[in-house]
């Protein structure tokens, strides 16, 4: 007999617990770049990336003959028991690759979520301070601590009851929810004023562009400020680029477009191009504030995710990513600037590169989150064989995460199978 999607749905129900959610009933079989195919044979145009794993897109040839490679030699001795050359390698590559101009080291670990855990931890040690300061709309992780920061409580952590105490939360500048960055540095002050003193906080945290929150584009004058209070206080500044990392915003990391360095930077997702792989980066002096024992884990920098990442640097040399990343930018901003014209309903066509979301009111009216209309769209644009994600404060934006290698024909009947169901549905 053969599988179906609906009989595997049937055993994931079963098998798998409820909180594991999933947006699409769909169960894939194979990939290759931008295109997808489940196991009935359907073939999707992929706008989701893995959320956001795959700006090399589903099976690059050169990551794949990477991981190969290193299969046959080593797979697992755990770092801190035996070392091995390319975890070495891979760190030296990011040390390089992370604005700032100051000595940096970086730990590798496995997950989003894990590197901001430890981003965290080192900067408390470092500072010996225990507060952090997060934004509204942050997106952080699902860990303990990780949820604490994140600035959304369902579906993430509802039903847990209260997440780790010393976390405050400052708001993110968004014009088009009527948050300037005056606003948001007021905020902070008022933080200080009201909940900690400024010497109790260790680090403030915060993408350079939201991901959940809805592709929110932090201003680079706000940007400038928060890294001027930061260093009046004493404080760390963490920027999360595990969403904008590895290219996305049209440079390697997002932050060298915001004039200004973080202390520490997390990263993950497409840096490993498929393979699971994270870490944190950062000031040379403020890493080494934990003992030898303090950081790692047994798969943390997996030799074959290394191997997988050290080959990511290369495509986006050899292939010239961020100059592809900008077109496929203007691609998307274009066309969904062309139906905002169109359609009321879209109230902002926003991002930063190849980060690119469009947040939806009903009849316009920015008091008015059209949730139902973007969950309508993402079912929509499935049955036409497109792969969506929303997100969003309000789940009223989509967002496209499509890989930076997709190609040109793909990328515009993407678009086009988005304009389809705007015309149809409203």
């Amino acid at each position: 007999m053969s599988k179906t999607n609906e009989s595997l749905m049937q055993r994931r129900v079963a098998a798998v617990p409820r909180g594991v959610g999933q947006i699409h009933p769909i169960f894939a079989d194979h990939a290759t770049n931008c295109s997808v195919v489940d196991v009935e044979g359907r073939e999707f145009i992929d706008f989701a990336g893995g959320i956001a794993v795959l700006n090399t897109g589903h099976l690059h040839p050169k990551i794949i003959k990477a991981v190969e490679t290193q299969l046959h030699k080593l797979t697992h001795t755990c770092f801190q028991v035996l070392a091995y050359e390319p975890y070495v390698e891979l760190c030296e590559k990011i040390n390089s690759r992370v604005p700032g101009n100051f000595a940096k080291k970086t730990l590798l670990v496995t997950t989003g979520s894990e590197a901001v855990e430890n981003a965290v931890k080192i900067a408390r040690a470092a500072t010996g301070r225990a507060g952090v300061i997060a934004f509204t709309g942050a997106y952080h992780g699902r860990t303990m601590m990780t949820l604490g920061l994140t600035g959304k409580v369902a579906p993430y952590s509802s039903g847990m009851g209260l997440m780790p105490g010393g976390i405050f939360r400052a708001l993110y500048p968004c014009s088009i929810h009527g948050v300037g960055v005056d606003e948001s540095i007021e905020s902070i002050e008022r933080i200080f004023k009201n909940d900690a003193e400024p010497r109790d906080i260790a680090a403030i945290i915060i993408e350079p562009v939201q991901g959940e929150g809805g592709f929110n584009v932090a201003p680079k004058e706000f940007m400038v400020r928060l890294r001027a209070l930061c260093d009046q206080h004493g404080i760390l500044l963490i920027a999360d680029e595990v969403q904008t990392g590895a290219g996305r915003t049209g440079t390697f990391f997002a932050m060298e477009q915001m004039g200004v360095a973080a202390d520490l930077t997390t990263f993950a997702k497409s840096v490993g191009g498929g393979f699971p792989i994270a870490g944190v980066c950062g000031k040379a002096e403020v890493m080494d504030a934990i003992a030898p024992g303090g950081l790692g884990g047994t798969y943390a920098g997996n030799p074959l995710s290394c191997a997988a990442a050290l080959a990511v640097m290369e495509i986006f040399e050899e292939e010239r990513l961020l100059d592809r990343c900008k077109t496929v930018a203007q691609k998307l901003t274009a066309g969904l600037e062309a139906m905002q014209a169109r359609h009321k309903e879209i109230g902002e066509v926003r991002g930063l590169g190849a980060m690119v979301a469009i947040e939806l009111f009903d009849e316009g009216d920015h008091a008015r989150p059209a949730a139902a209309l973007t969950s309508q769209i993402v079912v929509r644009a499935r049955e036409k064989g497109l792969i969506l994600l929303s997100c969003g404060t309000y789940s009223n934006v989509l967002r496209v995460l499509v890989p930076l290698t997709v190609e040109d024909d793909l990328l515009d009947r993407g678009l086009a199978i988005i304009g389809e169901c705007f015309d149809e549905l409203t």
